[in-house]
């Protein structure tokens, strides 16, 4: 078959012409596909009889919401309407509520109303669906790219089952694209899509159907104008603009990748860390991955030089949980920009490795008596708790008192650096050291603290630098 006939498509874009018309062709979504799901229950109601839950569908862009609404729609027996948040208004909805009530009342038959985007309907404009949904003229189903608990009105999140999908899975998107080239609906084998292409396409799409086959239709017009029945990888990337990211999510690249984005943000390079987070994200690279990787950053690079920097990173991570992708690049981007700009200690996490290294070695030792629990029975016979110092009855909170084994007395497992907080950090623990060990104190920051010579009891508040 010549390339051109197979793409005459008119102005109906491939993605529409591929969306499946029963459940049985939906890609991905299988967690809510299951036997005797409500998405299943409301399609095989052949009959189409009064009854049945309305339910929220809750995705990014391109995981079927519109795709399972539909399918259930040509499935079912039920009127189907479909509604757009973003063209209408009360009075459409009013209108639909009044015909699906006399649909109802002569034919017992319950309507279907698909509506998309309910993000964008305002709070009236919600409250308007209620009366339809609370008497079962109507069953909803409603799809939103936004957390339903924000932007859906509380009493509509009551009467409805929230149903969230995933991004589908490269597997997923792999059937789609094959099954649209091959398709007489799509482009009928009027090309042959090379497995780099494929790849390329899959990679590009990032779990959204619709962009998979946007650019897959793009790709074919290009050929086609070339003259050329064969979709090649350089093909994709010159249709849609973009550079081929030489990346695989389960290959080397992957790693050397994110590995390369570590070392950036613990080598203090801001350019390069963002560099390497533009190449993660263009490439597709699951947010929650990098987002996790950059905590992880946060604590064992940064550490108690900037306790904040954990904050920010923990943040980022669930603002993009929360929002997404695209926008959710703006999140990661602040908080590596803060990451890689900030001062930089591993003194915390390797304190603890020490520790771990000391205790796998059974160098651990017998809780002191002072410190054992001496609230059971028998306790206070076997000495529990005994000579035990509480803190806050102390100056300054902090007793002088043994909380190491005797076998560990003296060891130093955490050395801060004179880096960022840290070097505040410092001077207070060797204070706060001499305390706990009835030690004259060190000398203070500043010539109006307390001298060598201080005892601890005489000690100024060892909570500040300068004591």
């Amino acid at each position: 078959m010549p390339a051109q006939q197979g793409l005459r498509t008119g102005s109906t874009p491939l993605a529409v012409r591929m969306r499946p018309t029963s459940l049985d062709e939906v890609a991905g979504q299988r967690h809510l596909l299951g036997t005797g799901s409500p998405l299943i229950r409301l399609a095989d109601d052949a009959l189409g009889a009064q009854g049945g839950v309305s339910v929220i569908l809750w995705g990014p862009p391109g995981t079927g919401k519109t795709t399972l609404a539909q399918a259930i729609a040509h499935s079912s027996g039920r009127e189907f309407v479909e509604l757009s948040a973003v063209t209408a208004g009360v009075k459409d909805v009013r209108e639909v509520m009044e015909r699906a009530r006399s649909t109802t009342d002569l034919y017992g038959v319950s309507t279907v109303l698909f509506l998309d985007e309910i993000h964008r309907f305002s709070k009236a404009q919600q409250d308007a669906l209620l009366p339809g949904v609370e008497n079962g003229w109507v069953i909803l189903v409603a799809a939103t790219t936004e957390n339903p608990s924000f932007s859906v009105i509380a009493p509509l999140l009551s009467r409805s089952l929230l149903l969230t999908l995933e991004p589908l899975s490269d597997d997923d998107l792999g059937v789609l694209v094959d099954r649209a080239v091959a398709d007489p609906r799509g482009l009928d084998g009027a090309v042959e899509l090379a497995p780099e292409a494929r790849a390329v396409l899959i990679r590009l799409a990032s779990g959204d159907a619709r962009r998979a086959l946007t650019a897959l239709e793009a790709s074919a017009v290009a050929a086609a104008a070339a003259g050329s029945t064969t979709v090649s990888a350089e093909t994709v990337a010159a249709s849609v603009d973009r550079a081929l990211l030489r990346y695989d999510r389960q290959g080397d690249e992957h790693y050397d990748v994110i590995s390369a984005f570590i070392k950036s943000i613990r080598g203090s390079d801001v350019d390069a860390s963002l560099h390497y987070l533009a190449r993660m994200i263009e490439a597709g690279e699951d947010p929650r991955f990098i987002a996790r990787r950059v905590m992880i950053s946060a604590a064992e690079d940064i550490g108690m030089a900037d306790p904040h920097a954990l904050s920010v990173a923990v943040s980022a991570a669930q603002g993009v949980a929360l929002i997404g992708m695209p926008e959710g690049r703006i999140l990661l981007a602040e908080a590596v920009t803060y990451l890689a700009t900030a001062p930089k200690s591993n003194a915390s996490y390797r304190a603890l490795d020490a520790a771990i290294a000391d205790v796998r070695a059974g160098r651990m030792g017998r809780v002191p008596k002072p410190l054992r629990d001496a609230h059971y029975p028998g306790a206070q016979r076997l000495g529990h708790g005994a000579g035990y110092r509480y803190a806050h009855d102390e100056p300054h909170s902090v007793a002088e008192q043994q909380y190491l084994p005797d076998e560990l007395v003296g060891t130093r497992y955490y050395a801060p650096t004179g880096n960022g907080y840290e070097r505040d950090v410092a001077p207070r623990l060797e204070r706060l050291r001499a305390i706990l060990e009835g030690r004259a104190l060190p000398p203070a920051a500043d010539a109006g603290g307390s001298g060598a010579g201080a005892t601890a009891r005489d000690a100024a508040n060892p909570g500040t630098a300068s004591g």
